[in-house]
């Protein structure tokens, strides 16, 4: 029996995997001040312990043990806030972008556009009402499949437009390093760059509604060419072209 993964994915964006180090970074950082402690406190148990004959010692007043317990964690602090903010700053530039996805959260499904190409569809829950009563047995991805999945080329800096156009959501999908608020009446910035082809599954992050649960989120990543074939195949028809 394999555990279940204890660390966050690393991601097939740039954005993940500045989060990833970003959170390995901070984690580092907290062990390192948690072992300091931890052996600060046994040593002082077992070295200045009554038994034998230890005194405590006050440290009220003693502006330099105050300054050093002030200083050093500012110092964590601004250390852990400057590639916080690098990253901060990356996270919403969207220029140079070559592709454009309006993403619309509804009451319990989500809404794709492609803003240059003129595709348009929803993409809803596909779990068998079966599986969700517990009639017949659950899929791998129970709950994480969905009839219409966003297609997006690899290798492509891709804005992406959230909004709702009811209550509040959120797309959140781990391995995109991408967790946005869908707020109704305003349209939030983002961007992704997948480097690996490949079916990314995600999760409204916000609780929504009843249903917040039922709305996936499914993004396939894949080659130029077959993103312009899934474009070409997808693309409406204009009206008076040749058949």
């Amino acid at each position: 029996m394999s555990l279940p993964p204890m660390n966050m994915p690393r991601g097939v964006t740039p954005i993940s995997h500045d989060i990833y180090n970003l959170h390995m970074i901070t984690l580092y950082i907290c062990c390192a001040i948690g072992v300091a402690v931890f052996a600060v406190l046994f040593y002082t148990l077992i070295k200045h312990r009554r038994s034998q004959g230890a005194k405590a010692a006050s440290f009220h007043g003693n502006t330099l043990v105050e300054i050093i317990w002030t200083t050093i964690p500012i110092l964590i602090l601004v250390a852990l806030a400057i590639p916080a903010t690098i990253v901060l700053s990356r996270i919403h530039n969207t220029d140079k972008s070559k592709l454009n996805i309006k993403i619309t959260g509804y009451q319990w499904k989500w809404g794709y556009e492609y803003l240059d190409q003129g595709i348009k569809f929803l993409s809803n829950l596909s779990t068998p009402q079966a599986q969700i009563d517990g009639v017949e047995k659950k899929d791998l991805h129970f709950l994480q499949e969905v009839d219409h999945p966003m297609v997006v080329p690899i290798n492509q800096k891709i804005r992406l437009l959230v909004t709702s156009d009811d209550v509040i959501h959120d797309w959140w999908v781990p391995e995109l390093g991408l967790k946005q608020d869908a707020i109704p009446g305003y349209i939030n910035e983002n961007w992704i760059y997948v480097t690996k082809p490949g079916t990314y599954r995600g999760q409204c992050g916000e609780l929504c509604g009843a249903q917040h649960g039922f709305m996936p989120i499914v993004v396939k990543a894949v080659t130029a060419d077959q993103f312009k074939q899934w474009v070409k195949a997808h693309q409406p028809k204009k009206q008076g072209a040749s058949v």
